[in-house]
């Protein structure tokens, strides 16, 4: 089971995980041995997400988000397999958890009077500074 948070876990058997070559430099080690992980994660077929949850996460702006709404992961920070995979389930519950936030909406406010007052009070005053440093005639 993947923990997302306290009310949500999502089964292994939903999230497709397999180990291909790692990219990049790394010696004979990265020609032999398939230590990057790649997951996906179809969120459409997934039992342990509500269907509110499931639109909460299909709305997310995220490259890794396919438009069928498959999640593609892959991590390959790690020369070990065990690492690479834990950090892509990590990176998995992070984006789903992260999704599932609800932002506080924001309460529109007026400036008071004194801020008022005080902005037009500092442009008075820069004003007549920068009046103050013109060429002075008689």
């Amino acid at each position: 089971m993947l923990k997302v948070n306290e009310d949500i876990s999502i089964p292994l058997a939903e999230i497709e995980i397999a180990a291909i070559r790692s990219q990049g430099a790394g010696g004979q080690n990265v020609n032999k041995v398939s230590t990057a992980i790649h997951i996906r994660f179809d969120v459409r077929a997934s039992t342990a997400l509500s269907d509110d949850y499931k639109e909460r996460v299909l709305r997310v702006k995220d490259r890794r988000l396919s438009k069928d709404g498959i999640i593609v992961i892959k991590s390959q920070r790690y020369r070990s397999q065990d690492k690479n995979r834990s950090d892509a389930l990590d990176k998995l519950a992070g984006m789903i958890a992260k999704a599932l936030l609800r932002k506080k909406p924001r309460k529109p406010t007026k400036p008071t009077r004194r801020s008022r007052q005080k902005r037009l009070d500092d442009k008075t005053k820069r004003g007549r500074l920068k009046e103050s440093r013109s060429k002075i005639t008689d």
